[in-house]
């Protein structure tokens, strides 16, 4: 006999046992089979083991069967690190808000999310939200998103503008904060405060995105020890210059990620 886990529990299979009739003998309608965090075919035979998912398509799972079907899609042992990690989202703009969506892609436990403006119609070129959501604050139509994508993770909000005096009270217990505001001087103050007030707390800032010139320039540099800046540097929004959704999703594509490495105890870039 072999064993294997199947949905996240212990079940005992048969020598060349396939994954179809798996499904069939536990009676699972399984559309999906998921051997070891690939896609694969239902013909395959089981092995010692193996982490089988086996997914019915449109079926909502219920949380153990989500959690064991994100952590067979992702690398062993990234579901266990991040799902435990807080992550914190200054500003829900183009940056904000679609690094939010990314990281509870990923299983990120806790997001808190920080910003104080209303969903209006000149963000739909580049920002995460719907025609549904106008008019609403930016907080609420992103944890309403969250909740439809992942209703696990725990979404924590503030409808506030952050001042460089409340950042400490905000995300100082972050194991992460991504800074995605678009003034500069607030970005400035709020790296200011969590650096002095919260200096064991790793920042993912951004700078430059702005156009349509060549993603590739885009990359993420390490500052300081703990600051960690992603952007061209160069390509600010101005007249004639305005935030289009390509790069701008890309920057946003480089702070998740750098959080992601950070949270996995990766400080390199």
């Amino acid at each position: 006999m072999l064993r294997v886990m199947v949905n996240g529990k212990g079940e005992e299979a048969s020598e060349g046992e396939t994954l179809s009739s798996l499904a069939k003998r536990l009676s699972i309608a399984a559309d999906v089979y998921i051997r070891n965090g690939f896609a694969v075919d239902g013909t395959l035979s089981l092995r010692e083991g193996d982490q089988i998912t086996l997914i019915e398509r449109g079926k909502m799972p219920d949380k153990a069967q989500l959690e064991h079907m994100m952590t067979a899609r992702h690398t062993p042992f990234v579901h266990e690190r991040v799902k435990k990690a807080t992550v914190g989202i200054a500003g829900l703009g183009g940056l904000g808000s679609n690094i939010a969506v990314m990281l509870a892609r990923t299983g990120v436990g806790k997001l808190i999310l920080a910003d104080f403006d209303l969903v209006e119609p000149s963000n739909l070129n580049r920002q995460s939200y719907f025609i549904r959501h106008l008019g609403r604050p930016k907080t609420e139509a992103l944890k309403e998103q969250i909740e439809e994508i992942n209703p696990y993770v725990s979404v924590e909000i503030h409808t506030v503008r952050v001042e460089e005096s409340d950042a400490v009270t905000l995300f100082g217990g972050c194991d992460v904060v991504c800074e995605a505001f678009d003034d500069p001087a607030s970005k400035a103050a709020l790296v200011s405060a969590l650096l002095e007030g919260r200096p064991s707390v790793k920042l993912v800032a951004a700078s430059g995105m702005a156009g349509f010139e060549s993603a590739n320039t885009i990359k993420t540099i390490r500052r300081f020890e703990n600051l960690y800046l992603c952007g061209d540097g160069t390509n600010e929004a101005k007249e004639g210059n305005g935030l289009m959704a390509p790069r701008v999703t890309v920057c946003a594509a480089h702070q998740a990620n750098m959080a992601l490495r950070l949270l996995l105890g990766i400080t390199e870039v």
